[in-house]
């Protein structure tokens, strides 16, 4: 059901699907609302935050990753969850992406993959498929697509996941496990756009898509899985382990930085540089 208030997305888009999902698993999370933070980047999916009843940060393109850290590290009490789409999460913002996984922050990484910027209008993004025509590449893309979940998994992401938005139960069951995951979790959203992606519809995706019975128990075999993509595309979970060390958040003093008396913090410090 698309929202009663005015948005900027197209009718049909994928993106009230994936609204509708986050909306009921926040509803049923066992978190209070106030204790959620969205943050985002720029784009048609960026804009997810904005409707719905959260807290939140919207930053720069490609730039959702760098507050949710930041949050996290001054709020390790909170529940943070980055929100972008394909272009500004693996293109923009795919330094990011990487190193985030590295740091083993427990931050939930929810991208909404159109494989196409569609914010500007359809030119190719890092998952678009190679050859595949637009106004900016009428001769057809010359660039490979990028992988995510198969980089997810190779840079020791403990929790990957591909959903589809034309499947909203399973969806919302995938984004719910990513966020009560103890550890960084990747959720890819397969997400039709139905104005400038003509290839990669609800119908394309719902011949293709498989639902994984359980996660493979290899990491290997994992990366093999996110890897497969073309007649057949799996959903689910993709990788999941448990055991992968999750970073402790050591606070330089006793409370966190948003609860320090700033003002005799400084005054402190300015006593001990005389």
């Amino acid at each position: 059901m698309e929202p009663k208030i005015k948005t900027g997305w197209c009718p049909g888009c994928g993106n009230f699907a994936i609204r509708d999902v986050l909306e009921k698993v926040f509803r049923e999370l066992p978190v209070p609302r106030n204790k959620i933070v969205l943050t985002s980047g720029i784009g048609q999916a960026a804009k997810m935050p904005h409707y719905l009843d959260v807290n939140f940060f919207n930053g720069l393109h490609g730039r959702s990753l760098p507050p949710a850290v930041g949050i996290k590290l001054a709020r390790p009490d909170l529940t943070v969850i980055a929100y972008s789409g394909d272009g500004c999460m693996y293109g923009e913002g795919g330094n990011h992406f990487i190193h985030t996984l590295r740091r083993r922050l427990d931050i939930t990484i929810l991208v909404s993959e159109n494989r196409v910027y569609a914010l500007t209008k359809g030119q190719s993004s890092p998952t678009t498929g190679l050859a595949v025509k637009n106004d900016l590449a009428p001769g057809g893309n010359p660039n490979r697509p990028l992988n995510p979940l198969a980089l997810a998994v190779l840079m020791g992401a403990p929790f990957a996941a591909r959903g589809f938005a034309g499947d909203k139960e399973h969806l919302a069951a995938l984004i719910r496990e990513a966020i009560l995951f103890n550890g960084t979790a990747v959720v890819d959203i397969l997400q039709p756009c139905v104005s400038f992606n003509k290839i990669n519809t609800y119908a394309w995706y719902r011949e293709r898509v498989f639902k994984l019975e359980k996660p493979p128990s290899d990491r290997y075999e994992a990366i093999r899985t996110a890897e497969i993509w073309g007649e057949k595309i799996p959903i689910g979970v993709i990788w999941r382990d448990d055991a992968s060390p999750l970073r402790e958040i050591k606070n330089i003093f006793e409370t966190p930085l948003t609860r320090e008396d700033v003002a005799s913090r400084l005054n402190m410090r300015c006593v001990m540089m005389r």
